[in-house]
């Protein structure tokens, strides 16, 4: 099995390039091409800000291309790609093209797009029809995930699309189409009040599972954190993975735990997230 991260933690602060490059002497086998700087978006405002980042300006393709080559020239490569979100703004459905095109630029064959979280099977089916033809021309699949909403009342996670197995499922039949498949978030799945739990999706996603966001959490807080830090069950994933020929990459999404280091000693942050990752992979393998 081999590794990959999400590279956005890292490049907010060292950028893209230079994420790319030590991405790759950590020991990863692949990168994750983080895209949610395309979008400048605030949650308090609700509306998409200025920014001057490359993937929003015309030369969006040449950037997305020059962090192929430097992976390349490191030896690895993209593996798959994560969308700007939310999805219920326009502005940023309207960069899901894009997000493709840069995918497959990259190199990538997995592109992950959240759906609505409060939306249905059905209504968020029209979003990926919209957008199958055009990942098709590009070589690209797309990835939904499973999603979550918060209760302040009960101060717990609460149901979203593709939260339970159920409805992940039928996120799926809904569109039933090779080129649209399954990415598991293992925290998602495993905080209280309204994930099924990583191990029962699994086994209920089968061979439609094809991509993975990997990190820990509290099984209540989404806290992206490295696994075998807090209390998820790693065995019982592995274990369930292992029941299902699981055939994709073991990819890591703790971005919150590079917070803890400072820019100088990020580099020491990506290595511990590879040696996590390899320790997981080795346990699929064994």
């Amino acid at each position: 099995m081999k590794t990959s991260t999400e590279i956005g933690s890292a490049a907010r602060r060292i950028g893209e390039e230079k994420t790319v490059e030590l991405v790759a002497k950590a020991g990863f086998d692949a990168w994750d091409f983080s895209m949610f700087a395309m979008c400048n978006y605030s949650w308090s405002k609700g509306l998409l800000l200025e920014t001057d980042h490359p993937l929003a300006s015309d030369n969006y393709l040449s950037f997305a291309r020059r962090l192929k080559h430097i992976g390349l020239e490191n030896g690895i490569h993209c593996n798959q790609s994560h969308a700007p979100f939310p999805c219920y703004c326009k502005e940023i459905r309207d960069h899901f093209k894009r997000a493709i095109e840069c995918t497959a630029e990259a190199g990538g064959k997995i592109c992950i797009i959240h759906p609505d979280n409060n939306k249905s099977a059905a209504e968020n089916a029209e979003m990926y029809f919209e957008l199958l033809p055009f990942a098709k021309e590009h070589g690209v699949i797309i990835a939904t995930e499973n999603m979550w909403n918060w209760s302040s009342a009960k101060n717990e996670s609460s149901f979203a699309a593709c939260s339970t197995s159920e409805s992940f499922n039928e996120h799926l039949y809904a569109v039933n189409d090779d080129h649209f498949v399954a990415c598991l978030d293992i925290g998602h799945a495993e905080m209280r009040g309204s994930g099924s739990g990583a191990e029962e999706m699994i086994l209920a996603l089968g061979n439609r599972l094809k991509a993975l966001h990997v990190h820990d959490n509290d099984r209540w807080h989404d806290s992206h954190q490295l696994p075998f830090t807090m209390d998820i069950d790693f065995d019982k994933v592995i274990n369930a993975l292992k029941k299902i020929s699981y055939d994709g990459y073991m990819t890591l999404e703790a971005d919150s735990y590079l917070g803890k280091f400072a820019d100088g000693d990020i580099f020491e942050g990506i290595k511990n997230m590879s040696r996590c990752a390899r320790i997981l992979a080795d346990k699929f393998e064994n």
